[in-house]
């Protein structure tokens, strides 16, 4: 079963990494989504714009499975597989991590440049803070000032946060965390005898 967090990084870290006088700058960045991703990686095409490479990987959602990586010319695998390898191994996603290369006269060949990219990938997460994120559905609750008391001690237990509306009656938008919200909305049927309802807004 999916967990109901994940984690991302609470802010951008770099790292420089030399090898045989190419140097190896190492740019990790939070990201929401894919137009994200793509213009933090033209700001680092910016601003290294004398670099001869910019091999970068990039996961998104909660289980990390929108992801892509790229070699950005240099030999096949050899750049955006070992960084996307690091960001799997430090289990993070909303992300992108560019690896900027300058190259130095000497040619890596294949394995050393797979190193190189992924050890200065692993250089720049070493310092990075996680930050976790909620998994969550939203579910609409409605119910009358008879049952509030008991939809709220209900919602202390499964909810991360809600918000009502009181009116004639009562309206509550729940965050549950989606292993739990099938339980959360028998327990808001049962233990009101069907007196309030829900609804899946996710």
């Amino acid at each position: 079963m999916p967990e109901d967090f994940y984690h991302t990084i609470s802010q951008s870290v770099k790292a420089e990494f030399k090898e045989r006088k190419s140097k190896f700058i190492a740019s990790v960045i939070p990201i929401e989504n894919k137009e994200q991703a793509k213009n933090e990686l033209d700001k680092i095409k910016k601003e290294f714009h004398k670099a001869s490479h910019n091999c970068y990987a990039w996961r998104l959602g909660s289980e990390g499975l929108d992801f892509r990586s790229s070699d950005d010319g240099e030999p096949n695998g050899s750049g955006g597989k070992p960084i996307l390898f690091a960001l799997k191994k430090y289990d993070i996603s909303d992300v992108i991590l560019v690896v900027t290369r300058f190259f130095g006269g000497t040619k890596l060949g294949i394995g050393g440049l797979a190193r190189a990219y992924g050890g200065a990938a692993e250089l720049a997460l070493e310092n990075i803070e996680k930050k976790q994120v909620d998994v969550f559905k939203r579910v609409s609750i409605f119910c009358t000032y008879e049952e509030i008391d008991i939809v709220k001690n209900i919602l202390s237990v499964y909810a991360i946060s809600y918000e009502d509306i009181y009116t004639d009656s009562i309206v509550i938008t729940a965050h549950i965390p989606r292993s739990k919200v099938d339980e959360f909305c028998q327990k808001i049927v049962s233990k009101t005898n069907a007196r309030a309802g829900f609804r899946l807004l996710d």
